[in-house]
């Protein structure tokens, strides 16, 4: 069972970036330059490695290999972008992973390549690239290539001995649970559970108890084993269950008007652990958008293009239009949701606005953010 923490220093301690590995300062699949340079760097991996894994690490800098993490990211959903975009798309697989010294709330990402052993190709047009351009990695660069040949199998060799200098131990398992529970969440209540006498689940949370159920705030979820966040958020709810054989995070969102608000079930992830020390994890966007007055709505959606115009024009808010401002990413989303088309675009250009007037409304848009693009890609 891979470490996934320890491959992450392997590959930062032992390797440039190269034909099996590549490093990213960030990821940003929110727009369409971020997303189309994202593809064509899966593309030149899968291309480059028939026979192997090939990885993407996410929030190290560039020049000294600094571990300065991201924000965590569980779009579930990116393989549906991969396969959307990719002729031939390989299996893709974006994981978090926990760092001790790094801020709560930031990670490590790693996307895993796992090729289908066939060229990779755009399906269509992306920003500047074209639809039928296949591209290989050159050293460290991805570069569109012209195939005629089959390709080559060169590093199937040194992919498996970095895996295998990543093996998880006892001391690690051991020390990771111990850390989770005492010092990384000494102030929530803390669970562990085992499955199948191999893989161990820590939880931490805020208890809530409504009717028959138990729900968790502050949550953060992590496979122990192999050092990922399974989920972390400090806004919303989640429901916790667990069998003999399986795990299950149901995740809900806080959604509504005039500060009425109700929580909607968003997404399930299903975690079924094997015998054979294997697991499947199943991720099904079960959100159902709520439908409200259409005459509110769109009082609503004026006072916020009223609020963005004066943002973008540098006037200040009184306390009534900052307390509007708060609700503003959530409203627009809802609008989006009810029809109101243009609310997508009035968030996205909302985005620098927010984020340079306030650091917990620019979390409150990346949380309605992360909602549509769940959708979008399911």
């Amino acid at each position: 069972m891979i470490n996934k923490r320890l491959l992450i220093k392997n590959l930062l301690a032992h390797n440039d970036e190269n034909s099996f590995y590549d490093k990213k300062r960030k990821l940003n699949i929110g727009e369409k330059e971020g997303k189309a340079k994202f593809l064509k760097h899966i593309c030149a991996l899968s291309n480059s490695n028939p026979k192997n894994n090939s990885y993407i690490v996410i929030g190290v800098e560039d020049e000294d290999n600094k571990i300065v993490g991201v924000d965590f990211f569980d779009d579930s959903k990116i393989q549906n972008l991969v396969n959307a975009y990719l002729q031939n798309p390989p299996m893709v697989q974006y994981e978090n992973i926990y760092f001790p010294h790094l801020p709560k709330g930031k990670v490590v990402g790693l996307v895993t390549i796992r090729s289908i052993d066939k060229i990779t190709s755009l399906k269509k047009n992306i920003w500047k690239y074209f639809g039928g351009s296949i591209f290989m990695r050159d050293g460290s660069i991805s570069m569109p290539k012209v195939f005629d040949v089959e390709i080559k199998d060169v590093n199937s060799d040194i992919v498996k001995t970095i895996e295998k200098s990543a093996q998880n131990n006892i001391k690690l398992t051991l020390d990771s649970v111990i850390n989770f529970i005492t010092n990384e969440h000494k102030n929530l209540e803390s669970h562990y559970q085992v499955f199948k006498e191999q893989f161990i689940v820590c939880w931490a949370g805020i208890k809530q108890k409504q009717d028959d159920k138990i729900f968790y705030s502050r949550v953060d979820i992590e496979l122990i084993n192999e050092q990922v966040k399974l989920f972390y958020s400090a806004l919303d709810q989640v429901e916790i269950t667990y069998t003999e054989d399986v795990f299950t995070i149901i995740e809900y969102v806080p959604l509504g008007l005039q500060n009425k608000y109700k929580y909607y079930p968003l997404e399930k992830v299903t975690i079924t652990f094997q015998p054979n020390g294997m697991y499947i994890m199943d991720s099904n966007l079960i959100f159902e958008a709520p439908q409200f007055d259409k005459k509110t709505l769109h009082h609503i959606y004026n006072t916020n293009n009223a609020l963005l115009d004066k943002l973008i024009k540098n006037i200040s808010l009184n306390e009534n239009e900052d307390h509007d401002l708060r609700n503003l990413p959530a409203t627009y989303m809802i609008c989006y949701l009810n029809g109101f088309d243009e609310a997508k675009d009035k968030l996205t250009q909302a985005k620098p606005l927010l984020k340079s007037y306030d650091k917990d409304i620019y979390e409150l848009y990346k949380a309605s953010i992360r909602i549509l693009r769940k959708i979008k890609y399911s």
